[in-house]
C-alpha cells in the first residue's frame, strides 16, 4: 500500500536522524571563530604590543542618568506615554567619538580594578593600525580576531558598530560570566589599516549586586593566514551524465562539512549582508523544533527555540518544529511550522504575523517548503509529513495535500493544485513563467511543471521530470534553480542536477543524502546543504536564485 510504504520510508528517516544524534559524542556546541592556533599574536596587555599597533589604551567611568522616554505604544515601540527611565553617559562606541580628553592607560595595567563597583559600567577604547609584520609573519591578506576577556561581562564596538542579531553567542555582545569576546575584524587585511575598537565593560552579576570591580584579564589581536571554518572536507563524489555539468561544478570540488550532530536538518535561507552584519545562514531542525544560525565564521548558534511548535502533546511529534524558511522582499524572515499547522513571518520587532493556517475553515496539514515570487505572493506545500501519524493521523482536516498561494497583502489564501500526494520542494524559472514543485512519494518520484497564469494561478501542468526508477529510498525533498534555469533537486541518491529542458546532467553524492539546500555567500555561488544529521556546503561555478 503506498501509504503504509509512504509512512515507513518517513519514519526511517526521523528514526536515522535521532540515533546519529545519539551516536553522535556531544551535542551541538558554540565555538569561537576562527578554530585552530592562530599564526601570530599582538599581546595588547604588553607595551611592545600596543606600539606595535600603533594605538593607546583610553579609560572612561560611566555614569547612569535620570532620562525621559515614553511607555510602549501600539507600534510596540517607545511611542506612548512619556515616562521615566535611565540612559547613561558617554555613549561611546560610535565611529570617531573624540576620547581625547580620556584618562590613558598603560596596557601593562588593563588588570588594574576599575569602575566603581556594585552595578557598574565602564569604557576602554584603543584604535589600531595593522602592522606589516607581526615578527616573520606577513599580515596581507590575513584574517584578524579580536578577542578580550573582561572580569565579568563586554560588548565590542568594532568601528562604531555593534550588530544585534537573534541567536548571536558572544561576538561583539556578551557572551557570558568572564567569557572570551572573540570578533573577526578583518578577513582580508592589509598592513596601515585602521580599526577603532571601544569595549563597555559591565560588572557582575548584575542581580547580585556584586562587590568586585571591573578589570581586563586579556586583550589579543589574532592573525590567521587561512582560518579553519570546516570540519571536514571530503571531495565530491560526482556522477555525470552530460558534459554541461562541467559549466556547473568545477573537477575536484569539494564537500565541506560545517556542523554535525543535529537531529534532522531542513528548510536553509541565506541572509545576506548588511551594514550592520555579515550573511549568515539559518537552518531548522524540525525533529529538535529549533532554528539554528550558522555564520561563515564557523559560529553555531540556537536562533530560535520552539520553533514551530509547543502542545502539550509534542511528545507525540517525530517533526513538530520549523521546516522551511525563506525571506520577504524586506528581508523579514517567513517560517512553516510544522506543529503549529501554519506559515508565520517574523517582524522586524520580533512578533509572529500568520499568514496563513487554514483554508476554507480547515486547518492546514503541516506547510512544508516555500518561496516567494517577486510580486510579493508566497506559495507554500501542505503535506501531512509534519503530522505524528502523516496521511492517517486524526488530526488531519484537508483531505489532500495542496500547493497554496498567499496574496502579496496577505489578505488571501488560494489553492492552486492537489496534483500530488506528498507535494514538497517548490521553485519558479529565473523568468517566473514556470513553477515547479516534485514529490515526495515512493511510487511517483515526479517533478511537476507549471505555467505561471497572470493572476499567479497555475495551469497546464505536465511531469517535466520522473525519477520513479531511480534506485535508492529518497523520494523528492527541498529543490532549488540557479540563475540559467538549472534545477538542483533532493533525489534518490544525492544531489539531482536537471538542465530547464529536462536533461539529467549528474547527481552528487555527498556524506549524507541532502534533504533542501539554499543559494548563500555574497556571490550567490555556494551551496548549502541540509543533509539529515549535518551541515555541508559546495562551490559551484554558476550563482542560484534566491530572495
Amino acid at each position: 500500500m503506498t501509504t503504509q510504504r509512504h509512512i515507513s520510508n518517513c519514519l526511517k528517516l526521523i528514526l536515522a536522524g535521532m540515533l546519529c544524534a545519539a551516536a553522535a559524542s556531544s551535542a551541538q556546541t558554540v565555538q569561537d571563530p576562527p578554530f585552530g592556533r592562530p599564526d601570530a599574536v599582538v599581546d595588547l596587555a604588553s607595551q611592545d604590543g600596543v606600539q606595535l599597533v600603533q594605538g593607546q589604551w583610553r579609560y572612561h567611568d560611566v555614569k547612569i542618568m535620570d532620562a525621559d522616554s515614553r511607555a510602549v505604544g501600539p507600534d510596540l515601540k517607545p511611542s506612548g506615554t512619556p515616562t521615566k527611565t535611565y540612559d547613561y553617559s558617554p555613549q561611546a562606541g560610535v565611529a570617531n567619538f573624540d576620547d581625547s580628553a580620556w584618562e590613558t592607560i598603560d596596557a601593562t595595567t588593563l588588570d588594574q580594578r576599575r569602575s566603581t563597583a556594585k552595578v557598574c559600567f565602564n569604557w576602554y577604547r584603543i584604535n589600531i593600525t595593522i602592522p606589516t609584520r607581526v615578527g616573520n609573519f606577513d599580515t596581507t591578506g590575513s584574517t584578524v580576531a579580536f578577542e578580550i576577556v573582561i572580569d565579568d561581562y563586554a560588548e565590542v564596538w568594532v568601528d562604531g558598530k555593534l550588530p544585534r542579531v537573534l541567536g548571536q553567542p558572544g561576538g561583539p555582545v556578551i557572551k557570558g560570566f568572564n567569557a572570551p569576546n572573540r570578533i573577526i575584524l578583518t578577513r582580508n587585511a592589509q598592513p596601515g589599516q585602521h580599526i577603532q575598537l571601544a569595549v563597555f565593560g559591565i560588572n557582575g552579576p548584575i542581580s547580585y549586586s556584586p562587590q568586585n570591580f571591573i578589570w581586563i584579564k586579556s586583550a589579543t589581536l589574532d592573525f590567521y593566514r587561512s582560518p579553519r571554518v570546516a570540519v571536514s572536507e571530503t571531495p565530491a563524489q560526482v556522477i555525470r551524465k552530460d558534459p554541461a555539468l562541467d559549466d556547473i561544478l568545477s573537477t575536484g570540488a569539494k564537500i565541506e562539512k560545517l556542523a554535525g550532530g543535529f537531529l534532522f536538518t531542513e528548510g536553509p535561507i541565506w541572509v545576506p549582508r548588511t551594514d550592520e552584519t555579515d550573511g549568515y545562514l539559518l537552518f531548522s531542525d524540525p525533529n529538535n523544533n529549533t532554528i539554528y544560525r550558522w555564520t561563515q565564521d564557523g559560529q553555531l548558534s540556537v536562533f530560535m527555540t520552539k520553533s514551530g511548535y509547543r502542545g502539550f502533546d509534542i511528545g507525540e511529534y517525530g517533526q513538530p518544529g520549523s521546516n522551511g524558511l525563506t525571506l520577504d522582499k524586506q528581508g523579514r524572515l517567513t517560517i512553516n511550522q510544522h506543529g503549529n499547522r501554519r506559515v508565520v513571518r517574523m517582524e522586524k520587532n520580533g512578533q509572529l504575523t500568520v499568514l496563513a493556517d487554514r483554508y476554507e475553515g480547515k486547518r492546514l496539514n503541516s506547510p512544508n517548503d516555500l518561496v516567494y515570487k517577486s510580486d510579493g505572493a508566497l506559495y507554500f506545500t501542505d503535506p501531512p509529513f509534519g503530522l505524528p501519524k502523516f496521511f492517517a493521523d486524526p488530526r488531519k482536516e484537508l483531505p489532500y495535500s495542496g500547493v497554496f498561494r498567499v496574496s502579496a497583502d496577505g489578505k488571501q489564501v488560494r489553492l492552486l493544485t492537489t496534483d500530488l500526494k506528498g507535494p514538497n520542494g517548490l521553485a519558479f524559472s529565473p523568468d517566473e513563467k514556470y513553477f515547479y514543485v516534485d514529490n515526495w512519494d515512493p511510487e511517483r518520484k515526479i517533478i511537476m511543471r507549471y505555467e505561471v497564469l497572470p493572476d499567479g494561478g497555475l495551469a497546464n501542468g505536465t511531469v517535466f521530470f520522473d525519477m520513479t526508477s531511480a534506485e535508492g529510498e529518497d523520494a523528492l525533498d527541498g529543490m532549488k534553480v540557479d540563475q540559467k534555469g538549472n534545477l538542483y533537486v533532493s533525489g534518490p541518491g544525492g544531489l539531482w542536477i536537471i538542465s530547464p529542458e529536462g536533461k539529467h546532467l549528474g547527481t552528487i553524492v555527498g556524506p549524507e543524502p541532502p534533504h533542501n539546500f539554499a543559494w548563500g555567500d555574497d556571490d550567490g555561488k555556494t551551496l548549502y546543504l541540509c543533509a539529515k544529521t549535518g551541515l555541508y556546503r559546495i562551490r559551484l561555478n554558476v550563482p542560484g536564485i534566491r530572495p
